[in-house]
């Protein structure tokens, strides 16, 4: 029967094999379980001195509520007005969602060809660039001249915003397939469709991944810049529209209210996102797969 020993920090068998327990493995997993805590209670810790002290300059300097409203009276703005803030959110979202939509199935298909036609990629891959480096302030007045339809109109400017991060991404990950793969499916006399089934769209998915959590975000900061410019109001108004209106009016809370509400919206989408690419790498690639 081994008798165990105890040397250097660490716990040994008699024949020396290995340890047993090895403190320096004891230090790092109590590490990464205050890494786990800390994750969480960090940015809640941030947020709610961040709270406090905004809501303190508030009260330390008396500041009016249409120049700087506390954070108290911003929440029971958001719950007063909820009728109204809410038929304005799901507007923006419904824009913001179309466009990322669409932004996907253009984005991906013309990456595919890309990948597929080099011919294609030198011809197109030059308007895709300029959409993305023309500010969409300047485009949109544009839009809204030709396009009669309001909603296609906020549409085209949030797909513009978001079409490029996905193109561009997909395009590389396309490309980043190992080529040693290649020219083993080449020996085996693949099809075109094979290798791009079976080799290159499984290597493109984190970088697909990864362009669409920053396509969510761009959606939605492309449809609220949609109805700054269409600046259209009514029933069918964004929050963006609510914003230059409180302003207007000098109701300063409902501002702040409607701002909170696109940043929590920002806020979901980007983990909605970030847990799908997590899902769908788990098991299998470098950047999602835990390490023991």
């Amino acid at each position: 029967m081994a008798i165990a020993e105890e040397t250097g920090g660490k716990v040994r068998n008699e024949t020396g094999a290995g340890p047993l327990y090895d403190a320096e493995e004891e230090r790092f997993a109590r590490a990464k379980r205050i890494e786990a805590v800390a994750k969480w209670v960090l940015p809640i810790i941030v947020i709610g001195l961040t709270i406090w002290i905004w809501d303190r300059i508030v009260v330390w300097n008396e500041i009016p509520h249409y120049v700087l409203p506390g954070p108290g009276l911003v929440i029971t703005t958001l719950i007063e007005d909820r009728a109204t803030l809410g038929m304005s959110l799901l507007v923006t979202l419904q824009i913001t969602f179309l466009a990322l939509a669409v932004a996907i199935i253009g984005g991906v298909g013309l990456a595919v060809l890309f990948a597929q036609s080099r011919f294609a990629e030198m011809s197109f891959s030059p308007f895709a660039v300029i959409l993305q480096v023309t500010p969409i302030v300047s485009i949109a007045p544009l839009i809204f001249i030709y396009v009669e339809s309001r909603l296609v109109g906020l549409l085209l400017c949030a797909w513009i915003v978001a079409f490029f991060p996905i193109l561009a991404n997909t395009t590389l990950g396309l490309k980043s397939a190992d080529h040693n793969l290649r020219d083993l499916m080449t020996i085996y006399k693949a099809t075109r469709w094979q290798r791009l089934r079976y080799l290159q769209l499984p290597s493109a998915l984190p970088y697909f991944l990864g362009g669409l959590r920053i396509a969510g975000g761009l959606a939605l900061i492309g449809a609220v810049v949609a109805e700054y410019v269409a600046g259209t109001g009514g029933i069918g108004s964004g929050l963006a529209f609510r914003i230059l209106e409180a302003g207007y009016r000098l109701n300063i809370p409902r501002m702040f209210a409607a701002l909170l509400l696109i940043a929590l919206t920002g806020v979901v989408i980007f983990a909605m996102t970030s847990l799908i690419s997590h899902l769908a790498l788990r098991k299998w690639h470098e950047s999602a797969v835990k390490r023991e």
